[in-house]
């Protein structure tokens, strides 16, 4: 990947190749939240609710005095679409497993009043840029459903060109389908795959052959759509180094734009789902550190860019684009090219970012319905950020995104002395830095290409819940 260079003679960190130490990675692997909001969701409180949710929205980016005016930059829109016809036990998602669906019908009735009351409460325009449809399982609703969907988020909302992508099961799916996705204007999809080892995937519970997946890519391309990306997982009951090469070699041969490399987190107290999972199968960390290791080199020769975190793209596609000129931004659906848009999210569990609030919706089908049944909005719980929450928020996601962090930029756009405001945290980066994870200049942090696999673990120091409560957020590691 070319470095990329700004006027003052800095060369951008995001254009450096990861590099993996793996005597590092055992030494300060660390859990940490994700960072797909900051504060971590288990942080949300109750008392931020529907009526403070109603108020966030109505007030959305005004700036009170004699020059009022009002934000009117685009949104992002994500739709949650909770059902599977099959669970996969390594699953960590909110999902209703079921074979009938005729209960997608009041969903989607639910979901045009949450529309509808939303777009009421905004102030200003409703235009969207980018439309993201999640789960469970949005290929579980059939081509008539995702139609009227989509038709009626138009109705409620200007849907401007921009990225549209969904999330695909490649059993749930035919060359019509893909066809009507099209049409329907997504252009990115995502194919979750985990590995084609038949060992494994009956051990997770997702029997998923190499052709409904080479089916999925070639309808995908033959209809136009121009970025795809296939998820694996590493960490998964079964799982040796042999056959995850071999599933490395397939998913290569299909050439996706984008890879997503997940490591698994086996929490069975927490996700019922996994408790199916025989822990005895799952692979030790030694195992892992050397599938993962093995995957990172493979795509490297392959020619995917590392874009951070646990994606990996080709050169022509935009999120390496991006993250080349370092203007990615990282939110609920992961990295994301609309930097800092409004997030609005809709269906039970959605995570929205409105201006500088979080809110969540309930999570059962029951609590959302009787509450748009009352014409209410369906949050549960949420959090208005204070200046502290703010910086550090911004921090983060830098060295998240980009690896690197311009100190006088935070200064200038958060009032403080970045040495005397973060010197606890700066001593600590300091013994980082003498282990070559990063380097500290006057003006600069950043993350080495040997730091890049354990981001979680530097960006977390800058994190005030998890270092004073390491045990409530629900965690990332390498290995």
């Amino acid at each position: 990947m070319p470095n990329t260079i700004d006027p003052y003679g800095h060369v951008s960190k995001t254009a450096e190749s990861v590099h993996i130490d793996t005597v590092l990675i055992r030494k300060f692997d660390k859990s940490g939240p994700r960072y797909s909001s900051y504060p971590a969701a288990d942080r949300f409180i109750e008392a931020y609710n529907a009526r403070s949710h109603q108020t966030t929205l109505e007030q959305r980016g005004i700036t009170w005095g004699p020059n009022t005016r009002v934000n009117a930059r685009p949104f992002s829109l994500y739709v949650h679409i909770p059902f599977c016809g099959t669970v996969c036990h390594y699953c960590s998602c909110n999902k209703i497993i079921t074979r009938d669906h005729s209960r997608a019908t009041r969903y989607l009735r639910a979901m045009d009043s949450e529309f509808a009351l939303v777009a009421n409460m905004l102030t200003g325009d409703r235009r969207a840029d980018q439309v993201h449809l999640g789960g469970g399982t949005p290929t579980f609703l059939s081509i008539d459903e995702l139609q009227t969907m989509m038709r009626s988020l138009r109705n409620h909302f200007e849907l401007l060109p921009g990225e549209r992508a969904i999330e695909i099961d490649p059993r749930t799916v035919d060359d019509e389908k893909i066809a009507a996705l099209v049409q329907l204007g997504f252009d990115h999809i995502s194919l979750g795959v985990q590995d084609f080892d038949p060992a494994v995937q009956k051990a997770v519970n997702r029997i998923q052959s190499e052709e409904q997946t080479a089916s999925a890519v070639e309808s995908a391309r033959k209809h136009g759509v121009t970025s795809i990306t296939i998820d694996l997982i590493h960490g998964l009951p079964r799982q040796n180094v042999i056959g995850f090469n071999r599933t490395l070699d397939r998913v290569l041969a299909l050439k996706p734009d984008r890879i997503a490399l997940y490591n698994y987190s086996h929490q069975p107290a927490m996700f019922k789902t996994q408790r199916r999972i025989d822990a005895a199968g799952l692979p030790d960390a030694a195992t892992r550190l050397q599938i993962m290791t093995l995957a990172i080199r493979k795509l490297a020769d392959a020619k995917y860019d590392y874009v951070g975190l646990d994606h990996f793209a080709l050169a022509h596609d935009k999120l390496s684009t991006m993250a080349r000129h370092a203007r990615l931004h990282s939110d609920f659906q992961g990295y994301s090219t609309r930097l800092d848009n409004d997030l609005l999210a809709f269906g039970v569990s959605a995570i929205s970012r409105v201006g500088t609030t979080y809110s969540q919706n309930v999570k059962t089908l029951d609590e959302y319905y009787d509450r748009l049944d009352r014409a209410e909005l369906p949050v549960w719980r949420g959090i208005e950020l204070c200046a502290d929450d703010l910086l550090r928020r911004a921090v983060i996601q830098s060295l998240m995104c980009h690896f690197e962090l311009s100190i006088e930029s935070i200064e200038i756009a958060h009032l403080i002395d970045f040495r005397d405001y973060f010197a606890d945290e700066w001593e600590r980066l300091e013994g980082l830095e003498c282990e070559g994870l990063v380097t500290l200049e006057p003006a600069w942090i950043s993350i080495t290409p040997r730091g890049r696999q354990l981001a979680y673990s530097i960006a977390v120091i800058f994190d005030r819940y998890t270092n004073r409560d390491e045990q409530r957020v629900r965690s990332s590691s390498v290995i």
